[in-house]
């Protein structure tokens, strides 16, 4: 079910699901940020990565170059022409166990050909969010630091689920500042000691052996 604006202000209250929390749409002269209807708009901090393709000729998500980011800080970030950047969010989330939250971007910055992509925030996640914003023009795009940038809309299951992204140690839990591509490291392959990898090997063969005669 989508929540509602008494629910999502309840929560921050509450819970502080987000932190910090404007209780109202501030838009002037700015692009809005804040509670809406059926939803809570989200503000892009002073943080940016901004994509240069001077140094790679590959983008590889299991093994991204860092040097593939330009890092800045400032009052807005200027997106090349058909590029991306990454920044964060100002406010930290801290989702509860029976909700999922999706991103929208918002239409002042849709509108000019920006397109800002978040995949969803799950169950029992907490940190800042990562926001990819992509330039889909052939010009420079310009986005405003510490003013809205996209929309999120929380969705309450009538179940809770078994499994949160906490539970699983989900490798962007609790992350700060603009994180880039991550891979979990596969576990470690459990090795039998000799004898027993031996004693299990001969039983295998016997047991295949005694299923041959008995064919």
């Amino acid at each position: 079910m989508l929540k509602s604006d008494k629910w999502i202000r309840r929560m921050c209250l509450e819970h502080k699901m987000i932190d910090p929390f404007v209780d109202r749409q501030d838009g002037g002269g700015k692009v809005s940020f804040g509670l809406s209807s059926y939803g809570y708009d989200i503000r892009v901090a002073d943080e940016y990565k901004i994509f240069t393709n001077a140094f790679s000729t590959l983008v590889d998500p299991k093994a991204f170059d860092a040097k593939s980011f330009v890092d800045v800080r400032g009052e807005s970030c200027v997106v090349p022409p058909n590029s991306f950047a990454l920044a964060r969010s100002v406010e930290r989330f801290d989702i509860p166990r029976s909700v999922l939250a999706i991103c929208l971007g918002k239409s002042t910055y849709a509108r000019c050909g920006i397109i800002v992509n978040v995949t969803p925030l799950e169950p029992t996640w907490t940190g800042y969010l990562t926001i990819e914003i992509s330039n889909t023009t052939p010009l420079p795009a310009k986005i405003y630091s510490n003013e809205g940038i996209a929309q999120l809309l929380f969705l309450e299951s009538d179940e809770v689920c078994e499994v949160g992204y906490a539970d699983r140690k989900g490798k962007y839990q609790a992350q700060t500042g603009v994180v880039g591509p991550r891979m979990l490291s596969l576990p470690a392959m459990t090795r039998l000691p000799r004898g027993e990898a031996s004693s299990s090997g001969g039983s295998s063969s016997e047991g295949a052996g005694r299923r041959r005669r008995a064919a």
